[in-house]
């Protein structure tokens, strides 16, 4: 029995998958404050232009540039397991597969997004990048980026995360970047928040304010600001990794997975996995496609689908997205990366067509799952990453109640070594589960009465 599959460098994808080429209902566009559509032209003080054109194309094969390649070639591809102990461990018919992103120098799957928008900025002629980081994986992967391509690299990270991860302020050190807790007194709308509440736990949706102030800020014009999911040009970049797992699949003679699962917070890692497998459930495949989000921070699977800003200080275009409200404060749970209050357009209107089932799950579930899975495969998960681990192992659960084989795929998207401290948390038995309350939910929401709605319309019948 095989327990790995390996491709070699020859057989990494040429191309990135974009899904809007194939969404049965046209993604709806991003607005301005007028309400109208914006054009690219409204983003060049953000974002380079070549990366404008990739948020606003509507090819589905985008070619990845050569010297990308040659960046993603010093760990990619990625190698997919079959865990083999842990469906003896559940007693399971179920094949269980995992495509391993935690083997990139980041510990993630986020370098993979990273070195592409670092490389496209440089030939842009950017100096310097501004970004926000929830549990300090994107910020890693863009500190590693800069130090590859010689830019310089300003990171907000999100104070609850700064203070219980220290090492990711470290790492990012080690690759050149700057870290701050955020909110900050280095910008406006660190100042108002912290004037505002002076011991908030911080959120990516202020993250994201300071970075974006902070880059539109310069007078010179040699610094951009990069983002880590929600996007659709990250989107894009990260469906190397379903595109890899579709042909390793075939290696191990399976055809399509009956299940393809991974977490979900802003959609980047859930979309790599995934979208690729969209694809295949649109020309007629039959996969459930399920991304997974904490209970406590319940964007898709509860909250309205809306036009909304992406930050605190509205800055950025509403975009067309589940979302509990841009000043939405999520509790402090352990999954940092998963703690924002938006979903990427691309992923809700997956779900808005049917296409996904969303699901939201607890989080001593996922450390329960992900301790069964440290003690049968080895491996210690990101606590994000738990979420699409504890959502596998109930589906293996279900395959063994009802007697069906089945393949389960998930996205390991990232390894907890850096996260050991949320670990301490659950072996001290002081976590604990939370539900947000409906009266937190209608009051975060409460925001977005007077903006434009969206249409919910579908095309597909799933």
């Amino acid at each position: 029995m095989a327990y790995k599959y390996l491709l070699n460098e020859e057989d990494i994808p040429r191309k990135w998958y974009n899904l809007a080429a194939d969404l049965p209902t046209p993604l709806q566009p991003p607005l301005g404050p007028d309400g109208n559509p914006i054009s690219p032209d409204d983003l060049s003080a953000v974002f380079p232009m070549n990366l404008i054109e990739q948020e606003v194309s509507s090819d589905r094969w985008i070619d990845i540039p050569e010297e990308v390649l040659e960046l993603l070639y010093r760990w990619r591809p990625s190698p997919l397991h079959r865990a083999v102990h842990l469906e003896k461990a559940l007693n399971t018919p179920a094949r269980i597969y995992y495509k391993n992103e935690s083997v990139s120098p980041a510990g993630s799957h986020k370098p993979n997004t990273a070195v592409a928008q670092a490389w496209y900025n440089k030939q842009f002629g950017i100096k310097r990048l501004t970004t926000e980081t929830g549990a300090g994986q994107w910020g890693s992967a863009l500190s590693f980026a800069g130090a590859l391509l010689g830019l310089e690299v300003k990171v907000y990270m999100v104070r609850i995360s700064f203070d219980q991860k220290p090492f990711r302020k470290l790492m990012m050190q080690a690759w050149g970047g700057k870290c701050v807790a955020s909110p900050s007194e280095e910008t406006q709308a660190g100042r108002d928040i912290l004037a505002a509440h002076p011991d908030t736990p911080g959120s990516l949706g202020i993250a994201i304010s300071e970075a974006i102030e902070e880059a539109v800020g310069d007078s010179k014009g040699e610094t951009r600001y990069s983002l880590g999911s929600v996007l659709n040009h990250v989107m894009l970049h990260q469906t190397i990794i379903g595109q890899e797992a579709q042909k390793q699949l075939s290696y191990a003679g399976e055809k399509n997975p009956d299940v393809v699962i991974g977490c979900a917070g802003g959609g980047s890692n859930f979309a790599g996995l995934a979208f690729p497998f969209v694809h295949e459930k649109i020309n007629g495949a039959e996969i459930d496609i399920i991304p997974v989000e904490p209970a406590s921070c319940p964007t898709l699977t509860r909250a309205p689908f809306a036009y909304d800003h992406g930050d605190v200080a509205q800055m950025t275009p509403l975009l067309p997205m589940y979302t509990l409200g841009h000043e939405f404060i999520p509790p402090p749970i352990h999954a940092g990366g998963l703690r924002y209050h938006g979903m990427a357009p691309l992923v809700s209107q997956a779900a808005v067509e049917g296409l996904i089932a969303p699901r939201s799950i607890h989080q001593r579930h996922c450390y329960e799952s992900a301790l069964m899975f440290a003690r049968t495969e080895g491996l210690i998960v990101a606590p994000e990453t738990s979420h699409a681990v504890g959502a596998a192992v109930d589906e293996a659960i279900k395959a063994r109640e009802e007697g069906k084989e089945k393949v389960i795929l998930f996205n390991l998207s990232g390894h907890g070594l850096m996260d050991l401290a949320g670990y301490d948390y659950y072996f001290s038995g002081e976590m604990e589960d939370y539900d947000l309350p409906e009266e937190e939910l209608q009051k975060f929401t409460s925001v977005l009465d007077g903006y434009p709605k969206p249409s919910m319309a579908k095309t597909g019948n799933w």
